[in-house]
């Protein structure tokens, strides 16, 4: 390792960190205390996530912010609502978290997001944008009904501010007038480049060196006027400040009758403190603008504030990643991309369509090579599919990629504006499935039992990357809604064939025959099914595997022509198990007939939410790897599991 590499991370030592056992504690630190403290706060986080991933520059950029926040305000009293979450490392390890932070996104340790069933400081769980508002009006009228005196505070990204229900929760709370705080953290930085006219409201171009020179300049010249050069010069004054108040982002949040104060930079713990003991004493809405540098502190991430985003393991002295084994395996993200590209180039009428995510949907290589047919919506689940919707309308061939947790915010949209229409949208789902250290906000368990009870929609699931590239062909190629949804990770490193056929719609495959026992396994379940019954035939027992491919249509005569030769039926697959895959497997068989004198048994997630840790983890506790089909297999029999 060079000294430039080295120089990018220098450890410090925890002298105050370690000395905070509560947040009451950072209220008695001084400015130099608290810059200090700022150090090893970033030091700590960029030495945790470099172990166990996270998300790094966006908690990096918002050490002092949450400095002053704990300075000024009393958590055990006032109420902080971080929105979405991925910049609240700082504010977890100072409220109590600090000897358990180093097990940060581990199994059965601490989340990545704030949880209330983690701390009681943390106010209000979160872990999708946008919420932080309408929660924290939430909060401030029921402190008044209550009679309370505590403050309000809602802290949200510029990213988050490009959402609908921000701009519902602003204007209920502008019109109600009750006391509380917004903090628009802005770092000019989501996940990926904010979009829209709200974005561009949002820039800073009028502190630009520029303009601000040319301002000087003006002003120096008119105080050289004779007699009136001194009133033209305060004249200029007012009307420049008439200017920025209607073309900054003053004017808006205004409009919605919240006072504006900034903006004002955001790692000046000084001005922050200053501004937060101000809004104290006001009884209205403010809004607070403050500007962070995403990264700060760290230069890898400072320089690559995408990447550090949400990062996996990596070298804190270089910010190099750290070597995986499968890494030379393209993920189903990857080969989604791939294949959308291909498929794009010689259909004309595909569009692709994202929320504010080109990079982890894969799109971004759609985005340069076909630009005016790639549209990002920005944090705007439901205006895309809406919007897609509209484009479909006129005989295009939209294709939604969104990660499948994120289209719970779109449920009326599909029902109403794509499946009523039986409109030619196409949903591509990512990280379906257990995600993994990311937890219950982002764990992708319930788009089977939502999709597949609405009208017109198909609905199918990938052993395989290869069969992913199949069913997207499958999907453009069907008239009408179609949904494919796959897992979070790379694949099994089956060979890509980008211009294989189509399957056949409603159509499974039997991968593998037996007498004692049918498997009927979903998506990333088929290959796990399919490993647990090659063991189980060491121990006596012969199962057959089918890989069913489709929750809608479901393919009924294969699961017919092989459940009726079996009393002993096990369905399994990486969703909820009311109403998913395995409900409507049950479901068919009630209604043909087919279970008396059958045992069947559903392998999924119970109903309950999953908490966080490593996807494999996650799967072996929920029972849905190859040792719990194994299990649920031998259970089924009623024969005892050898040791």
């Amino acid at each position: 390792m060079s000294d430039k590499e080295k120089s990018q991370f220098s450890h410090i030592d925890g002298e105050l960190l370690d000395k905070i056992c509560n947040p009451y504690d950072v209220s008695r630190f001084s400015l130099e205390e608290m810059t200090q403290l700022a150090g090893e706060l970033r030091c700590r986080i960029i030495e945790t996530v470099s172990k166990n991933g996270g998300h790094l520059a966006p908690n990096l950029g918002t050490v002092e912010l949450t400095l002053a926040l704990l300075h000024c305000f009393d958590p055990a009293h006032d109420r902080i609502v971080w929105d979405v979450g991925h910049q609240a490392y700082s504010y977890k390890i100072l409220t109590g978290r600090r000897e358990r932070f180093h097990t940060l996104r581990k199994f059965d340790g601490v989340s990545g997001f704030p949880r209330r069933s983690e701390s009681s400081y943390d106010h209000f769980g979160v872990g999708h944008s946008s919420t932080s508002i309408s929660a924290a009006l939430g909060m401030a009228v029921a402190r008044d009904l209550a009679g309370g005196d505590n403050n309000v505070v809602a802290v949200i990204g510029d990213g988050s501010m490009t959402a609908g229900q921000a701009y519902e929760g602003l204007n209920q709370a502008g019109g109600m007038g009750r006391k509380m705080v917004v903090v628009l953290n802005d770092n000019e930085m989501s996940i990926s480049k904010n979009v829209g006219a709200l974005s561009s409201f949002l820039s800073r171009k009028l502190s630009n060196p520029s303009l601000t020179r040319f301002k000087k300049e003006t002003e120096s010249l008119l105080k050289q006027i004779p007699l009136i050069g001194g009133d033209l010069a305060r004249y200029a004054r007012r009307s420049e400040e008439s200017f920025k108040s209607f073309f900054t982002p003053g004017m808006l949040f205004e409009a919605f009758r919240f006072t504006y104060l900034g903006p004002i930079d955001g790692h000046n713990l000084e001005d922050l403190t200053d501004v937060f003991e101000q809004v104290k004493q006001l009884d209205t809405p403010v809004l607070v603008h403050v500007l962070t540098k995403k990264g700060k502190g760290y230069e890898p991430a400072e320089t690559n504030p995408t990447y550090f985003h949400g990062v996996g393991s990596f070298i804190p002295e270089t910010g190099r990643a750290q070597k995986i084994k499968d890494r030379n395996l393209p993920s189903y993200t990857e080969v989604f991309g791939e294949a959308l590209c291909r498929f794009a180039q010689k259909d004309k009428s595909i569009v692709a369509i994202t929320a504010a995510m080109p990079e982890g949907t894969g799109t971004d290589c759609f985005r340069e090579t076909y630009p005016e047919r790639f549209v990002d919506v920005g944090i705007c689940e439901q205006h895309a599919v809406t919007f897609a919707a509209g484009v479909a309308s006129q005989g295009f061939k939209p294709a939604v990629a969104i990660y499948s947790t994120f289209l719970q915010r779109s449920y009326d949209q599909v029902v109403h504006d794509v499946c009523l229409q039986n409109l030619n949208v196409k949903f591509f789902l990512d990280r379906g499935g257990l995600v993994g250290e990311d937890g219950a906000t982002h764990h992708g368990v319930f788009d089977l039992a939502f999709l597949r009870h609405i009208p017109h929609m198909a609905l199918m699931a990938p052993k395989d990357e290869a069969e992913l590239v199949r069913m997207m062909r499958t999907a453009f190629e069907h008239e009408g809604p179609a949904a494919v949804r796959y897992p979070r990770g790379v694949g099994v490193g089956a060979e890509v064939d980008y211009d294989a056929e189509p399957i056949e719609l409603g159509k499974a495959e039997l991968l593998r025959d037996g007498s004692d026992v049918c498997i009927l396994a979903l998506g990333s379940r088929v290959y796990p099914a399919l490993e647990g019954a090659e063991e189980l035939e060491t121990e006596g027992v012969s199962a057959a595997v089918l890989n069913t491919r489709f929750v809608k249509p479901l393919p009924k005569q294969d699961i017919l022509d092989l459940v009726s030769r079996h009393r002993f039926v096990l369905t399994v697959e990486e969703g909820c198990l009311p109403g998913g895959f395995g409900s409507a497997v049950v479901e068919f068989l009630s209604d043909e007939g087919m279970l008396d004198g059958r045992k069947v048994h559903r392998l999924g997630i119970k109903d309950e939410f999953v908490e966080h840790g490593a996807q494999g983890e996650l799967r072996a506790r929920v029972g849905i790897d190859k040792a719990g089909v194994k299990r649920a297999v031998l259970e089924l029999l009623g024969r005892p599991q050898s040791k």
